[in-house]
């Protein structure tokens, strides 16, 4: 026997089947995409008895063999080629025991292609309560396989899993359906015409071509004739394939099982009445929600600035360790502050997964998605759309890692591209200095003008975001099958296990994934903004002391001065004067340009570069402000923020993907740059638009 076997974990959405995953593999496994699509692929090592290992595949959820998503299809692609490295030697399928009957269609679907398939059998704890007996010896006769009655939950039946996995070569690859009785005739046609290939593998690939479209398949030569039977006559033939086995499976539990469904509790029916009510459901969604981002907004906002000032710290400590010099500076400037910018995102994507995770885990998430499917359709969205959509609220970064699980590409692509004009916590410093600067502290009858102003621009972002999706939905032709299928499942208590991995894991490929990118482009603009060609940079310090002798500065204010001069000369300086003439009929100068360009590796650099230009220090905010006030508009006079360029300002906020961030992100859930460049030109050209307008009628 080989000490290295592959084993494929199949079963319905909501079996268990990554509670089961979990305990095979513990954290020995790892997240990321199938090559060239987006679906998640999780992987793990599982040691097994006399010596061995198992490559374990945590295959997407699937309800049977006729693929009607990508996730299904990747079951079904990998299944029909024994040429991947991943092809199975045993498929290990995971049923729940309240839905045994709907869970073997899949089973013996699997069972057909001629592998060895043990059945497991989940959430045996609930057995007692739901008054459900099995008689196993005799399911595992008619099924023709081993089966593991296991409880995820108490971590029972696990080595008895391990034991069946690393004896699979005793179990029977024998179909439990003979389905080629739907149609006899075709069917001795294709096994004449192919007399060395499995007949159902046939079957699939035949049929697989009507329900998905265009595969990218090896396939038999001369596979075509046989698929230009009417479509359908090929649909007839697969529902007469389903009912034939269902009556087979309805066959082995009218034995096999057994419910008394007089003494079953079941509150399950109650609570759905409350949780999915037209009116009392959304009250409670809303509840949820508010004390979610309540307490991710309190919660991380510690460990935040805990990090913040860390990196500040470390900074500092490396400039005045290490030996001044332009390596230092890009150490202590360039790649700490980088770092900072990758780890103080964790404390929000952690505790967001989380919350997630414990909704998810506990049945409440489907209710969810369900009750806000009718709303969210009209707008080219799913009901799945509505957590990436509110948690863009927090970051945008967790918002599109939580579109995962939305099935429909071309849903979960518009969910991707328009969650960033979602308001994030990011763009609050911009908006809180701004409204100080251009919104009257008054108030319109019992509501603060400022407060108010502020919660227009939430609802702004928000409504973006769904004008955005009608019109992606229109203009976007992607051939996807958007049909709503959800299953309720039962309620249960989370697993402690299963959302601890959940919550690391998705951290960790936000921090590995994205955290090169946004890296790389921190250093390049530490560079931009450090380094300028000519005198006026390299001699900054005589310029401005010379400039100022007279003035009695500190060196403190002659210091500020030259960091001040040094970044208007440097590289970013020069590109904030050559954008000048594109951002002055938004009302600003060259140095909300710089700020603007700066403020693209997060949006609330966008302060901290005014506060560096102006002179001042980022920790005085009323000076910064007095600051900023004071500035005049070098061509048409005036205060140059006054309330056109404030609205102009806000617009421009609200709109712009200004945040390296979301798009590092963004490239790797598409697996593209072609979807984020697009949403960075296409947000960018919003923003200025509307920003124009503004400025144009309100100056």
């Amino acid at each position: 026997m080989p000490k290295n076997i592959n084993v494929a974990l199949i079963g319905n959405p909501n079996t268990g089947k990554t509670s089961v995953f979990n305990h095979l593999t513990g954290l020995n496994q790892q997240v990321g995409n199938y090559p060239g699509i987006t679906v998640e692929k999780k992987e793990g090592i599982c040691k097994l008895p006399r010596g061995l290992k198992a490559h374990i595949l945590d295959l997407p959820g699937t309800y049977s063999l006729n693929a009607s998503s990508l996730d299904e299809n990747v079951v079904i692609e990998l299944l029909l080629n024994k040429n991947d490295k991943d092809y199975p030697d045993v498929a290990v399928v995971v049923s729940d025991v309240e839905n045994l009957k709907r869970n073997l269609l899949l089973f013996t679907q699997i069972k057909d292609l001629g592998l060895p398939t043990i059945l497991v059998i989940n959430m045996a704890d609930r057995m007692k309560r739901k008054a459900i007996s099995l008689d196993i010896p005799l399911l595992e006769k008619q099924l023709k396989t081993k089966i593991a009655l296991v409880s995820a939950r108490k971590k029972e039946g696990i080595e008895e899993l391990k034991e069946l996995i690393t004896n699979f070569k005793h179990i029977s690859d024998e179909p439990c359906v003979n389905a080629s009785v739907i149609a006899p005739d075709y069917f001795d046609r294709l096994k004449k015409a192919f007399p060395n290939q499995s007949l159902y593998k046939l079957w699939l690939v035949i049929t697989q071509d009507v329900n998905f479209g265009k595969i990218d398949r090896k396939r038999p030569d001369g596979i075509a004739s046989f698929k230009t039977e009417n479509t359908s006559t090929l649909k007839r033939l697969q529902q007469k394939e389903t009912i034939l086995r269902y009556q087979f499976i309805n066959g082995v539990l009218r034995e096999g099982l057994t419910v008394d469904k007089e003494n079953a509790k079941d509150l399950r029916a109650r609570l759905d009445r409350i949780l999915t009510h037209k009116v009392w459901g959304y009250l409670i969604f809303f509840g949820i929600l508010l004390l979610i981002f309540q307490a991710i907004y309190d919660w991380s906002s510690y460990p935040m600035d805990f990090i913040d000032g860390t990196f500040a710290s470390l900074g500092e400590w490396v400039k005045q360790v290490l030996p001044a010099g332009a390596f230092t500076n890009l150490i202590s400037e360039g790649i700490i502050p980088g770092l900072g910018g990758i780890i103080i995102f964790i404390p929000q994507i952690a505790f967001l997964f989380l919350f997630i995770s414990v909704l998810e885990e506990s049945g409440y998430m489907s209710r969810v998605v369900f009750l806000m499917d009718r709303i969210m359709r009209r707008f080219g969205l799913s009901g799945k759309s509505v957590v990436p959509l509110v948690s863009g609220t927090a970051c945008a970064i967790p918002a599109v890692m939580a579109s995962r699980n939305i099935e429909s590409w071309k849903e979960r692509l518009i969910t991707i591209l328009v969650v960033p004009f979602t308001t994030c916590s990011a763009r609050l410093p911009v908006y809180l200095i701004i409204i100080a600067l251009v919104i009257p502290e008054e108030k319109f009858l019992f509501f603060n003008l400022q407060g108010l102003t502020l919660m227009l621009l939430y609802l702004l972002g928000f409504g973006m975001a769904i004008f955005s999706a009608f019109i992606l939905n229109k203009i976007l032709k992607i051939k996807s099958k958007t049909y709503f299928v959800i299953e309720m499942p039962n309620y249960k208590l989370p697993m402690l296990k299963n959302v601890a991995i959940n919550v690391i894991e998705k951290t960790k490929s936000f921090v590995v994934g994205a955290g090169k990118i946004i890296l790389a482009i921190s250093i390049v603009l530490w560079v931009l903004a450090s380094y300028g060609p000519g005198e006026k940079f390299e001699n900054a310090e005589t310029y401005v002391t010379e400039n100022i002798a007279a003035a009695n500065a500190t060196q403190d204010e002659i210091d500020k001065h030259v960091a001040s001069y040094k970044l208007e000369n440097s590289y970013i300086g020069i590109m904030g004067k050559f954008i000048e003439p594109a951002v002055s009929p938004l009302g600003y100068d060259w140095k909300i340009g710089i700020a603007i360009v700066s403020s693209f590796a997060a949006r609330e650099v966008f302060v901290g570069t005014l506060a560096t230009i102006y002179s001042v220090g980022s920790d005085e905010e009323e000076t910064i402000k007095r600051r900023m006030a004071a500035e005049v508009n070098p061509i048409l006079g005036g205060p140059l923020f006054n309330l056109a360029s404030g609205i102009s300002l806000l617009l421009f906020y609200a709109f712009a993907m200004q945040c390296m961030s979301t798009l590092a992100i963004v490239k790797r859930e598409t697996n593209t740059w072609k979807w984020p460049v697009l949403q960075l030109g296409i947000m960018t050209a919003i923003a200025y638009v509307a920003a124009l307008v503004a400025f144009q009628l309100l100056k």
